[in-house]
Formats: structure tokens, sequence, C-alpha cells
């Protein structure tokens, strides 16, 4: 398919997954799980895993194998720029100000998860068909362990602006163990990498290079950052020149993370998290997110979703395995986190709330697995069964969490940060 043809086509795709997504998330509503639930789904089901499954000419036709490269490269672009807006109203106040708490959710959803992961990756890898021939035992262990630990930052994100959490102090808190989560689960990864490919660099540039843009951003970087804010002040908003400054130093972030091997939304949500607030904040915030969160974001939903095969899960026995993996994903994930958090001194409702939504897995999960199946570590057959162990944990994040931590309890003074804005997708 030529260039052209691709271009054209990429215009009947947008309008086909805005509209599916949009209907997806009406019904998703009415059973009381979020949007971005429902664009997790959605792009599921247009798929191979239904679409492609009922009608596998049309699904052919409108996502030729040639228009997924375009596909991606924009739904990229969605999720850098909602990720730099997630981090531009990141509290890190609140995070000093409950280090203990964060370091003891985050140490916990790492360790237990990555601990029956290896375990179970241990017996995986020992049964023909989930892995390749070249992958050796701790190899496979770890892999397992990474995608265990993973927790949906993107997905926790919305979830928690949806939800009206937004710099409360539970939203931080869980917000900022799940981006400890994720980045010691990309290190990890980044090691297995290494190993697979017998090149050691992948390992170092990951874990040192992703450790000095965190520290240098957070502390040099949003000092250099602070006259983008005097000139917001001065100029009563943000005029195109700022704006267009602001994308450029994000898009930058995001190409240097995404260089080294830690992915590009850790670059742009510590961007975002590095700038200034006040003015600046508000007015970039109100530019960026509605294309963003409306139009661009669920593209990468749909991405990840065509790659998933949820059909080779097709006996008794592999079902078993999936069920096994979702218990101890729920077990190694939301219950370490909820008892983490009660040995901190959080009270058991909010306790409660957060091991549910450190369980969740959503796309992040699926970028670990789409990374494994791409190098040649994983089969389709284990990327299924770990699909159907990020959807079912996803699935029971808002559920749960709106039956422990009800909305009107969340209008108590001490809780509630009055932020000039929130991103409510």
């Amino acid at each position: 398919m030529s260039s052209f043809e691709l271009s054209v086509l990429f215009f009947l795709q947008l309008a086909f997954i805005l509209a599916v997504c949009r209907g997806v998330g009406w019904l998703a509503k009415w059973v009381g799980q979020p949007q971005v639930v429902a664009e997790m789904i959605a792009g599921v089901l247009m798929g191979p895993s239904l679409f492609g499954w009922l009608l596998p000419n049309a699904q052919a036709w409108i996502f030729p194998a040639d228009s997924k490269e375009l596909l991606y490269t924009v739904s990229q672009v969605g999720l850098v720029l909602y990720m730099f807006l997630v981090g531009l109203e990141f509290d890190t106040t609140l995070i000093r100000n409950r280090l203990r708490s964060a370091a003891g959710v985050s140490l916990s959803g790492i360790l237990a998860p990555f601990g029956l992961g290896c375990i179970l990756g241990y017996f995986l890898v020992r049964s023909r068909g989930f892995f390749s021939a070249e992958v050796v035992v701790w190899e496979a262990m770890f892999f397992v362990g990474a995608s265990m630990s993973i927790t949906a930052f993107p997905m926790l994100a919305r979830i928690i602006h949806e939800r009206g959490l937004s710099g409360t102090s539970l939203g931080t808190l869980a917000l900022a163990a799940g981006s400890i989560d994720d980045g010691a689960a990309w290190c990890v990864l980044a090691l297995v990498l290494a190993s697979f490919s017998s090149d050691p660099m992948i390992a170092v540039l990951a874990i040192g290079g992703g450790t000095l843009y965190a520290v240098g951003m957070l502390t040099i970087g949003s000092k250099l950052l602070q006259p983008l804010g005097m000139m917001a002040e001065r100029e009563k908003g943000v005029n195109p020149t700022l704006l267009t400054i602001t994308l450029v130093l994000v898009m930058l972030g995001a190409w240097f993370t995404d260089r080294i091997g830690i992915y590009a939304v850790f670059g742009a949500f510590i961007m975002g998290a590095a700038m200034p607030r006040g003015r600046f904040a508000h007015e970039i915030q109100r530019q960026i997110e509605p294309l963003t969160t409306t139009f661009l974001l669920p593209l990468f939903f749909v991405y990840s979703g065509l790659n998933t095969r949820i059909s080779l899960v097709d006996s008794a026995w592999l079902w078993g395995i999936a069920l096994i993996v979702v218990l101890a994903a729920c077990l190694g994930k939301g219950v370490a986190c909820w008892a983490a958090a009660r040995f901190s001194g959080e009270d058991n409702r909010s306790a409660l709330a957060i091991g549910t939504l450190m369980n969740a897995r959503g796309l992040m999960e699926l970028i670990i697995l789409n990374i494994g199946l791409q190098r040649g570590i994983i089969t389709p057959l284990l990327f299924a069964v770990m699909v159907i162990m990020a959807i079912v944990t996803t699935l029971m994040a808002s559920p749960i969490f709106e039956r422990v931590y009800r909305r009107p309890e969340l209008t108590r003074p001490q809780e509630i940060s009055f932020a000039p804005t929130q991103i409510v997708p």
C-alpha cells in the first residue's frame, strides 16, 4: 500500500476508532467503568480477538498491516502529551511529606509480584510453548517478574483524574508508588533484554541514564525551567512561542528516555513534574488537554489491542494457567500494596483503595509484552495469557475502588487541593 493510500485510510481509521471508543465508553459508564477502561476494551474488540474473528475481511481492510506503523507513531504522541499533563499536575510536595508511605507501598508492589512472577516464570519456561528456545531460565523468570510488577501508570492516572482525586493525598501516593514500580520494572526488563541480546549497555543506559534524567530534571532542571513560568505571568498567558518551546522540551524528554530504553512516557512525565506551576501550568493544560484526551490518546489503546489475540487460549489447561496468573497478580500486587499501606499508617479504606489502583496492569503491561514478543523472548501464547491478566486486573480496579472509596467522602477539606484546573478526560 502506497503512502498516499495509507494517509487516506488513516482518516477512516480515526473516524472508526473515535466512534467505537465513544460507543463502548457509553456502555462502560452505564456499568460503572471509566472511559479509560472502555478505550482499553474497545482496542481489544477492534483487533483480531473479536472484530477480526467475526469479520476478518472488514477488519483487514480497515486495519491493514501496513497502517500499523503510522497508527503507532501518532498514538505515541498522544500518550506522551497526556503523561506530560499528568506530570504537570503532580504535587511533589505531597510525596516529600509522605515519603515513607510511598516508599513502603512501591517496594511491596515490586518485590511481592516480582517474586511470584519469578516462580511462575520458572515453571512456564519448563513447559513448551510459552518462551522461545533461546531463553534461559533466569531470563524467563525475570521477564515474568517484571510483567507482574508493572502498574498501569497512564491508566491509573486517568482513573485518578476521572474520580476527582487529582492533587489529593491518596491520588499522589498512588501515582508516586506506581511510577516507582514501573521504573523498577523497566530496569528489570532492560537487564533481560541486555542478557538476551548479549549487550550489557542496554541495562547501563536504561538504569543509569534514567536515574540521572529524573534527578537532574527534578532538581537543576526545574530551576532552569522557572523562566517559562515568569514569561507566562508577564504575558498573562501562554502565547504560541511559549507553547512551542514547551512542546519541544516535552518531545526531547520523551526522545531521551525512549532512546535509553525506559519508554517515552517517563520522560514526558518527569518533564511535566519539573515544569513551573501557577498560570503557566493552568494555560498549558487548557490548551493541550482536550485534544489529547479525546482524540489522540484513544489511538494508543487501539494500537495495543490490534496486537492482542485472546483466542489463542483455547483449552481448559491454558485457561487454568491464566487463572493462576490472575490470582498471583492480585495477591502479589493488590494485597501486598494494601498491607504496606496499612503498615505505613494509612487507614483501611485508603489502603484498600491504594491496593486496588496499584493492582491494575492496563496497557503498560501490553507494552512490555509486545517488546517481549517482538524480541522473540515470549510466544504469542504467553502473550495472550498475560493479556487476559492485564484485562481482568484493570476491570477490577474501578468497581472495587468505588466500593471502598466512595466519592462523597472526597470533599473533606484536608484531602482536597484547590488546583486551578484538573484533567478530566
